[in-house]
């Protein structure tokens, strides 16, 4: 090892507090753009990717916005509902495969999403530990819920009210984990998914309660009417679907007429695709179709036009960075004044002394760039974490 070196690496272990606060001052100089810009582009790849898994979506006439987000990501939206006899008219027409998606209760702050089994084929979700939907009640929930939870198949997962003080309104279901999926590194890691006819019972739609006899039940009955009797709203419903009481389940109307917050249309063929956007692109439909690509297109630009904002701010910080650093070592080449004249009385060069000063400028900055490496290294294998946390 050469004098200079040696010099330079006992200089800087002696003054070990300015050193570390030098390193770190220019480690954030240089970590805040990087990190922005790491960010932005795995955003940006994350929400094209689920994009670009998702053709078609459709719902009711509203915010193409929400839509595409609710339907995408699960966020609750105020979103008017369509039925199920738009669901079963695209089935129809045999353009698409509609798959209809119900998200508008939570469970422990996790979406509640309703759906049927081509979700799990579209999106190619696994079951890593126990099975799919089997009956009524059971849900299959994902990897960062069950580890959030601590569920694992057999449990029981109580959906949230709607409103506490609503006494008419829904009735929050006991739901009974049967699987939990693999890690898929997208929304579906936090959601509950149900069947619908799981999540009707949940918005009251359906329910089960214990047999009436209306001889020995009178208190409960609200009226005879030939061999049927309607009781009155005294009788206990279940908040469970067990084998006992599963047979009590039914539901109030036309299966047509029950709603879905939107649809995930997958069509067959392009031709397909085209036919069906022209036969809801009127005024007199209440349907509105969207491709998540075009929405998703327009988000990012907008949060373009918000980096942008953010590089000039990042770019100001690193001159301010930069200037306070240049302060910093002409105060130190002040300091140490009398240093550099007795090394020069020692017999060293006034070269020498300066490589010296360069030598201590290229160990902090070399020190910098190692710091930002190693984090960056660790952002890159939580990144997915990171970003559902923050954005999605």
């Amino acid at each position: 090892m050469s004098g200079i070196l040696r010099l330079t690496i006992r200089y800087l272990l002696y003054n070990r507090i300015k050193t570390i606060t030098l390193v770190l001052c220019v480690s954030l100089a240089i970590l805040l753009p990087v990190l922005l810009q790491f960010g932005v582009t795995q955003f940006e790849r994350d929400l094209m990717a689920r994009a670009n898994t998702t053709p078609l979506v459709a719902g009711m006439k509203g915010s193409r916005f929400d839509l595409a987000l609710q339907s995408m990501y699960f966020n609750q939206a105020d979103l008017e509902p369509t039925t199920m006899q738009e669901v079963e008219t695209i089935q129809e027409t045999g353009y698409a495969l509609p798959i209809p998606l119900a998200v508008r209760f939570t469970a422990q702050d996790a979406s509640i999403v309703g759906t049927t089994l081509d979700y799990f084929e579209f999106r190619k979700l696994q079951i890593a530990e126990g099975t799919s939907l089997q009956r009524l009640g059971d849900c299959v929930i994902g990897c960062n819920v069950a580890e959030r939870l601590q569920l694992k198949p057999g449990d029981r997962l109580m959906s949230d009210p709607l409103n506490v003080f609503d006494l008419s309104g829904n009735y929050p279901l006991k739901m009974r984990v049967v699987g939990v999926l693999a890690q898929a590194y997208s929304p579906d890691d936090d959601a509950v998914f149900v069947d619908l006819k799981t999540e009707w019972i949940i918005s009251g739609i359906g329910h089960g309660h214990q047999s009436i006899n209306a001889k020995t039940d009178t208190a409960l009955v609200l009226q005879q009417q030939g061999q049927s009797t309607v009781a009155n709203a005294a009788v206990p419903q279940f908040n469970e679907v067990t084998e006992d009481n599963l047979a009590s389940f039914h539901f109030h109307g036309e299966i047509e007429s029950f709603p879905v917050t939107s649809m995930i249309l997958v069509p067959y063929d392009p031709k397909s695709e085209v036919l069906l956007l022209g036969m809801y692109d009127t005024k007199e439909s209440a349907i509105q179709l969207i491709r998540p690509v075009e929405i998703v297109n327009e988000l990012l630009q907008l949060i373009f036009r918000v980096k942008q904002l953010f590089d000039a701010n990042t770019l100001l910080v690193s001159i301010s960075v930069g200037l306070l650093l240049a302060l910093v070592f002409i105060l130190s080449l002040r300091l140490r004044q009398r240093e550099r004249q007795t090394m020069f009385q020692l017999g060293c060069s006034r070269s020498t002394i300066w490589k010296l000063q360069l030598t201590e400028l290229c160990f902090i900055f070399a020190a910098s760039l190692i710091v930002v490496l190693i984090l960056t290294a660790v952002l890159r294998v939580y990144i997915h974490q990171l970003m559902q946390m923050w954005f999605i």
